[in-house]
């Protein structure tokens, strides 16, 4: 089982409206992937949202993540997730996104796709509609594994069009092609995901012990998967959760019953595609206010909501999640109640105590599942122009 932190640019209250805390709250999250880094960690994901105050003011991942690239050496850089609707962005500018910042991490990018959780949200691409995104999802995820390879690519769809043959640059860095994920906010997109032969990025609002039958059902479908759209199987059950792990135990609990839910809150307003969290709190009707006692944590514990205590007690919870099937648990940076030197303790701690126990292979399996890429697609769906024969540009040496 792998780990990685997942950034989004979270900053509530007040501060949201102050430029000076909303560039210091930046600032750390990269300083977090850093450190991430040279602690064990093998995935650093980056949110993407728009017009979504407190919540998100992580709105364009991809200079964030060219930065950290220069910084790290190891750690996979992913989206998480880059929207696809084609009023907001149209697909050949992904396409030459994605295979630029391959490039830039030299095979650390994670191309982490979906449609967008938000009526909010999406509206502020031309007042486009949730019900839109789905259908714009499914053309576009066929269409940029075709972009990455052809060097004639022309396409005339519902939701966009390459009316001509272009060469879409650069290609992807080295053999294949970046891993692609989805996001799987509700139960049916787990199948999409198996179905089409890509990761499945999950959130986790229920027991853990119900995703076994979901993280079964995913298993078994991709092991033949009937609408692939890459050149490779990306086998990949993604869990986001809560980490409160520290050397002091009892400092980890007290964090942990400082919780608010005033985050989820958020959640429930903004991702209105999704299915609300059991408490059903939405913004700005307060979270309930509940008055943690050990026995209640206990119960967040044991159910999977959350992880919380030194080392020793968070590599028993975490057994939970691998007997369900979970292949990557990635955890919210930073939670609330910390501070941000305890967020850079439990980087640190999680990272040299917790990590090595569940995975002691120093190969990402993403690395390995596109070591087994094979071409789908010719270099050319188009007969090449005559007139051509004999003509050969001039020889410049890139090396000279």
């Amino acid at each position: 089982m792998e780990f990685g932190v997942f950034f989004n640019g979270y900053l509530p209250g007040p501060a949201a409206h102050d430029k000076g805390a909303e560039h210091l709250m930046l600032m750390r999250e990269i300083e977090y992937a850093i450190l991430a880094d040279k602690c064990n960690w093998k995935y650093a994901w980056f949110g993407e949202h728009h017009g979504l105050p407190e919540y998100s003011h992580l709105s364009a991942p991809a200079p964030v993540m060219g930065y950290v690239a220069a910084r790290t050496s190891r750690i996979h850089l992913g989206f998480a997730i880059n929207s696809f609707p084609t009023t907001k962005e149209h697909p050949v500018r992904i396409a030459e996104t994605a295979a630029m910042l391959d490039h830039i991490t030299e095979g650390r990018f994670e191309f982490g796709t979906g449609r967008g959780a938000g009526s909010h949200e999406v509206a502020t691409f031309n007042g486009l509609q949730t019900s839109e995104t789905k259908s714009m999802w499914d053309e576009v995820i066929h269409e940029i594994p075709r972009m990455w390879e052809q060097k004639d690519y022309d396409f005339v769809g519902k939701h966009f069009s390459v009316p001509t043959p272009h060469n879409i640059l650069p290609k992807p860095y080295g053999d294949g092609h970046p891993p692609i994920w989805v996001a799987c906010g509700n139960v049916d997109t787990y199948t999409k995901a198996a179905q089409h032969g890509i990761g499945a990025i999950a959130f986790n609002f229920e027991p853990i012990h119900n995703l076994k039958g979901r993280i079964q059902a995913y298993k078994e479908a991709i092991g033949n998967p009937i609408n692939q759209v890459g050149q490779y199987r990306n086998d990949n059950v993604m869990m986001t959760n809560a980490c409160i792990c520290l050397e002091d135990r009892d400092r980890a609990r007290e964090i942990a019953k400082k919780r608010t839910g005033y985050r989820v809150t958020m959640v429930n307003l903004y991702h209105d595609t999704m299915p609300k969290s059991p408490d059903a709190r939405v913004w700005p009707t307060p979270p309930l206010k509940v008055e943690w006692t050990d026995e209640m944590l206990d119960l967040a514990i044991e159910g999977g909501y959350m992880l919380c205590g030194n080392p020793e007690e968070v590599c028993e919870q975490l057994e939970r999640y691998q007997s369900v099937g979970c292949d990557q648990v990635a955890f919210g940076v930073p939670d609330e109640g910390y501070t941000h030197d305890e967020v850079l303790e439990m980087l640190e701690v999680f990272g040299n105590k917790v990590i090595p126990e569940f995975d002691p292979d120093p190969i990402h399996s993403t690395t390995r599942f596109r070591q087994q890429a094979k071409r789908r697609f010719p270099d050319f769906a188009h007969p090449i122009p005559s007139g051509l024969e004999g003509a050969e540009p001039p020889v410049f040496p890139i090396s000279v």
